[in-house]
């Protein structure tokens, strides 16, 4: 589903020059091993900007692994491809007191695809070592050389901190450019509380920063990227896959991509244009036309993915999508809008960072390396409505978690424009549970459930459907496991592919979900949406956290008491406030049953670190309450 634009194995390139190397161990600074699972002692990429059509990237790249958590930090890899030529890599293994292992030369390195079994064909390939350390702490040193001609493929994010548990003993990036106007473009990030050198001239940049302290990740924190001291590298004047370019803005790039990359490959055979437009015969609006064509390509193509040199970035020919029905997420969204504008609706190519953490494109700085995924948005009436033509069961319109809330490149035939992805702001991820069950005089539970979602609520939900029901029963024992021996007696799903909303009706039974304590049965009336977890408590919080995306809860349960049973006690009401949210709790007592109403509604924003405490002080309350209990008593 996703593409990789600017080939992240670069970011493994090494070079260094000759030197006695001493990596003992104990010769590190407390500071450095202190909450790290690894230390970078040396990571030096020099990247040689020779030409227009000419690129020479080295790296050395030094690592001691402090335990096993660490090995990730310590691959040994490089990637080429019929562009990117590997001229050299090797590596050293050294033990804890800085002797010598093992000495790993070019030939011992693995050449294998660089792709996965769902790749058609791709010229990208991986040399890899794969290590298996007998001891820790252990250290590699890993040097390779890559010449390219896409001086397009600059190495667009350097980080002088790694990762989360990772400090650097010492970090340096290099670039040299055969005359000034080859000089990228820079961008630095969350420089601030850190020592970060840099030297500039007509010809070069060259940044090092020494001594790093780790950073330890804590609860709801931002990513890496948002805190490490960083710099955002793209290039101004290149080459990619033999189109030259030159970009200053976004609207420069999307100009260069639609002219290089997209025009002319939307063509279709004029038998399959005849088939678009019997589709929409008799349909005069445009988005029912797109909502039509978008189920045809739903239904009548697959995923998978297709990479040779440029076919990273761009996408193969609609007629050839048509001819084979499957492709990646460039080949599929270009069909589509192929297929759109066959039947005279306008859409356009989008780029996008795609997962479930909202990443925007920068808006003040245009580079080829922002987006690993593809998908279209159709104007209509003042707005867009975006489509994942990778997907064969979103429904029209709706794109969930995957891409949404986030700023986006979109392609036109005049340049690209920057924009925000549709949103699903807190109540618009919205779930409904009612139930109505009984307790039985045993402790039992048997009753009925009814559920309904939307938003990404929605998202999380609607893939049920399709499930088997193996799959489908250990999904609510995961999600309902507070009720003890939970059976699921029978399920019926609707899914509302217009509405966006989906629905579940559940028949449950339990045995000894109440507990007996000699005439009285004690049990927690909020069965079916309880918050079990009270986020981990810090004594001193460094960290800011966030919350990507809110939610509302509304929830009503209907409970019969068992014939010979009364009340004795139940929850007192709550309702809680604060800027993170609103908590209802309410127990009522009418007729011969109980009901609970609660509503909980969570807001998405982000908080200094100084407000956590407040947030768990929240969260504990919530836990608190949705675990509370009634209390029945015998008559007999």
């Amino acid at each position: 589903m996703r593409f990789l634009f600017i080939v992240s194995s670069l970011l493994c390139l090494v070079v260094s020059s000759a030197q006695d190397p001493n990596y003992t161990t104990l010769l590190l600074d407390k500071s450095l091993t202190s909450n790290a699972n690894a230390v970078v002692r040396l990571d030096e990429l020099s990247i040689d900007i020779q030409s227009q059509e000419q690129m020479v990237i080295k790296r050395t790249k030094v690592v001691t692994v402090l335990n096993a958590k660490g090995d990730k930090h310590a691959l040994m890899y490089v990637g080429y491809d019929n562009a990117r030529k590997v001229r050299n890599i090797e590596a050293v293994v050294y033990d804890q007191m800085g002797n010598e292992l093992e000495k790993i030369k070019e030939k011992k390195f693995k050449d294998v695809s660089a792709v996965d079994g769902s790749t058609l064909y791709s010229d990208s390939r991986v040399k890899y070592y794969p290590y298996t350390p007998v001891s820790y702490p252990y250290t590699i040193e890993i040097r390779s050389e890559v010449q390219t001609r896409n001086t397009g493929e600059l190495v667009s994010y350097w980080s002088f901190l790694e990762d989360f548990m990772v400090s650097t003993e010492r970090n340096r990036l290099i670039i040299k450019v055969a005359s000034p106007d080859m000089k990228p473009a820079i961008k630095e990030k969350n420089f601030e509380g850190y020592s970060v050198e840099k030297k500039e001239s007509l010809t070069s940049i060259a940044y090092e920063a020494v001594n790093l302290q780790s950073i330890t990740k804590e609860s709801l924190c931002p990513g890496i990227q948002k805190m490490a001291p960083a710099i955002l590298i793209r290039p101004v004047k290149f080459t990619y896959g033999g189109f030259k370019a030159e970009i200053h803005d976004w609207n420069d790039l999307g100009r260069w991509m639609y002219t290089n990359l997209l025009q002319g490959r939307d063509e279709l055979s004029p038998a399959t244009v005849q088939m678009a437009k019997s589709l929409v015969s008799g349909v005069e609006d445009d988005l029912e036309k797109a909502k039509i064509i978008y189920k045809y390509v739903q239904e009548n193509t697959r995923y998978i993915s297709v990479q040779v040199g440029i076919g990273g970035i761009q996408p193969i020919n609609a007629i050839e999508v048509d001819r084979l029905k499957y492709g990646d997420c460039k080949g599929l969204s270009n069909y589509t809008k192929a297929l759109l504008n066959a039947v005279s609706v306008e859409a356009f190519y989008t780029h996008v960072e795609a997962g479930s953490e909202k990443v925007d494109f920068e808006e003040d700085f245009p580079d080829l390396a922002q987006g690993n995924h593809v998908i279209l948005a159709i104007p209509y009436q003042g707005k867009y409505y975006w489509i994942d033509c990778t997907s064969q069961s979103h429904p029209f319109g709706f794109v969930g978690d995957f891409t949404d809330g986030r700023k986006v490149l979109v392609i036109k035939p005049d340049g690209g424009e920057v924009v925000r992805t549709v949103t699903y702001d807190n109540a618009e991820n919205y779930q409904n549970t009612t139930a109505i069950y009984q307790i039985t005089a045993n402790g039992g539970i048997i009753g009925e459930v009814t559920r309904k979602t939307k938003g990404i609520q929605y998202d999380n939900r609607f893939g049920l459907e399709d499930q088997t029901k193996e799959v489908i029963t250990n999904y609510y024992k995961r999600s309902w496991e507070n009720v003890n021996n939970l059976v699921i007696d029978d399920f019926q799903f609707e899914n509302n592919r217009t509405t966006i909303e989906f629905g579940e009706k559940l028949k449950i039974s339990a045995v000894n979900y109440a507990s007996k304590a000699n005439d009285r049965l004690l049990f927690s009336p909020n069965a079916f949406n309880r918050i079990t977890d009270v986020p981990k408590r810090y004594r001193s919080r460094k960290l800011p956290f966030e919350i990507q995306r809110g939610f509302l809860d509304e929830d009503e349960f209907q409970i019969k008491i068992p014939e010979g049973f009364t009340v004795e006690a139940i929850p007192e009401s709550i309702r809680l406030e604060n800027k993170f949210g609103t908590y209802n709790f309410t127990v009522e007592k009418q007729d011969d049953q109980l009901v609970l109403r609660r509503t909980f509604a969570m807001k998405q924003g982000e908080f200094s670190k100084s407000d956590y405490a407040e947030y768990r002080d929240f969260m504990k309350k919530v836990v608190k309450y949705d675990a509370s209990k009634i209390v029945l008593k015998s008559d007999v």
